[in-house]
């Protein structure tokens, strides 16, 4: 197939804001594709070439496909990049520069999506001398043949950044609604599998039956289970009758692989961070068997044995360089908590028997260890007030209540894994925009505008807060705002939203200034979320929620 044919859907779905049109538009394309297109169409219309958890990557920068544009076009960098910069986007940019190029191609003949597909992935199997201009071939050939409005996505595809408003959720929709299969039953396809070219492949081939046979795999990471705020201690433990409390650890969440003889790490955004965490992979290697599994933890930095900020360990597992220096002077402890595969699946079991398991496998040592926990009953309930008495004390945030009859669900966020902590509620949210500080922060962004996640994936804007920053990380993200700017009118900016926060706040107020109807009492930046991505920013849902329950 063509690959305007895919360009042309991208163009439908940047001219519409609507959930259900978006998913319209791509059920019916759909339809239209073969197996193998339909496997690339998956990624591809996400605007990627590989599953988001993979470790391969395109590997092109801006200056390199840059230098590919002006070849392709007959012009030079420098026109490029004013272009780029003044219509604030190498996509629109290209639109005006193919139209214009000087360079012509003879015996040229269309894209296809298999052609565009495999060569993007090649582009990842490039290295060692001469590679730039390997690498610029490629792009060479695929931008010489392409079409302004092919040039403009697939430079945006080039650089991750499609800008069609699709997340995976519309994709989700969009295949079953193609090939009238329940949601849910594709849903819990793709959090099993994180990939959509291959839930979208298999429900069109094997339909509802195929995709209920997909599960684990060590080596795919899982989308994680996810916590809300517990209500008041007694009720909870009541409704569930049995739960397993343990500290909350102020780290890094883990999902540690065993495939045969490779362990690989994944964050809670699926990010592969196993070079990071050499240490990590030997404990796991000495300490549990050599059978295949997946297992849930959380590592924490520390010093003269005690726990150091969330921040700590964050710039650890995101060290690429001189990984023996940071070992020595960042210590870390890996506490694990759950199982969800260990030789076959197990998060249909309760977790109760997955904690059983766990600790029958498991060989401690004073850096790898369980979760301090403790089972939480009608009867036991001081106990577990003594564990969270205890869990703050040694300067962790709190303690998880757990119900331990229940299986793990991907992706979930309910009422049956909670978290209870010493501090406030903290809300992860997006920034939209900001205004330019005076006086002392005249330099900086001073005010940030942050939102929500809508029920159609759209951010709607709730506060904005200035306090809680400091200049150094003022400093930071006064360069990310300029990075990801828009729009600039006076002293506002408008960013595309890429840059999460962790924002604290004492209420939540009804408020018509913002989108979301609601605002923030006294906000304050408690962390820059490095290790979220926009599938992790809270919902509008989720604040009614904690509003009605204030």
């Amino acid at each position: 197939m063509k690959y305007q044919e895919l360009v042309n859907i991208y163009s439908q779905l940047e001219s519409t804001t609507k959930r259900l049109e978006k998913t319209e538009i791509i059920s019916n394309f759909l339809k239209k594709l073969d197996g193998e297109t339909l496997s690339e169409v998956g990624l591809l219309i996400l605007g990627k070439v590989y599953p988001s958890w993979s470790d391969e990557e395109i590997g092109i920068g801006n200056k390199l496909l840059m230098k590919a544009v002006a070849e392709a076009t007959g012009t030079t960098i420098e026109k490029v990049e004013d272009s780029v910069r003044d219509e604030g986007d190498i996509g629109l940019a290209c639109i005006k520069l193919f139209k214009n190029k000087t360079q012509q191609t003879f015996f040229s003949k269309p894209l296809t999506i298999d052609f565009v597909f495999n060569s993007l992935r090649k582009l990842s199997t490039i290295s060692g001398n001469k590679s730039t201009n390997r690498k610029i071939s490629i792009l060479l050939e695929l931008l010489s043949q392409a079409s302004p409005t092919e040039a403009k996505y697939l430079t945006r595809t080039v650089t991750e950044e499609l800008r069609i408003g699709v997340g995976e959720g519309v994709i989700r929709d969009a295949i079953a609604q193609a090939f009238n299969i329940d949601k849910k039953i594709v849903e819990r396809a793709q959090m099993l599998t994180n990939d959509l070219g291959l839930v979208s492949l298999v429900a069109m081939e094997e339909g509802s039956e195929g995709l209920e046979k997909l599960n684990l795999k060590p080596g795919k990471p899982v989308k994680p289970m996810l916590a809300q705020l517990s209500p008041p201690l007694t009720e909870i433990i009541e409704e569930m009758g049995l739960a397993i409390c343990e500290t909350k650890y102020d780290g890094i969440r883990l999902q540690i692989h065993r495939n045969n003889d490779e362990i690989t790490i994944f964050t809670r955004r699926l990010e592969n961070i196993t070079n990071a965490l050499p240490e990590i992979v030997e404990l796991i290697d000495e300490h549990l068997p050599h059978e295949n599994f997946i297992i849930e933890g959380e590592v924490i930095a520390t010093e003269n044995g005690k726990p150091l900020s969330f921040q700590n360990v964050l710039h650890r597992v995101r060290r690429k360089y001189n990984i023996d220096e940071a070992i020595e002077n960042v210590p870390l402890k890996l506490f694990l908590f759950d199982l969800l595969f260990y030789k076959t699946p197990m998060i249909d079991e309760p977790l109760i028997e997955r904690r059983k398991k766990l600790t029958e496998i498991v060989d401690t040592t004073p850096e790898l260890n369980l979760s301090n926990m403790v089972y939480g009953t009608p009867e036991t309930i001081p106990e577990v007030e003594a564990l969270f008495e205890l869990s703050i004390n040694e300067h962790h945030e709190g303690i998880m209540i757990k119900d331990a009859n229940e299986p793990y669900i991907p992706g979930l966020r309910g009422k049956k894994m909670l978290k209870w902590k010493a501090e406030p509620e903290t809300l992860d949210m997006v920034v939209l925009g900001g205004i330019h500080g005076i006086g002392k922060r005249a330099n900086f962004i001073g005010s940030y505008l942050v939102g929500l996640r809508g029920e159609d994936d759209q951010f709607k804007t709730i506060a904005y807060v200035a306090t809680g920053l400091d200049d150094a990380t003022l400093e930071y993200l006064t360069k990310k705002m300029e990075e990801y700017k828009i729009s600039e009118k006076g002293r506002d900016i408008t960013v595309e939203p890429k840059i999460i926060l962790e924002i604290a706040f004492s209420e939540i107020v009804k408020s018509p200034e913002y989108e979301t109807g609601y605002s923030l009492r006294f906000p304050v930046v408690k962390n820059i979320r490095k290790d979220k991505g926009l599938n992790d920013v809270d919902t509008v849902e989720r604040l009614i929620s904690m509003y009605n329950n204030q």
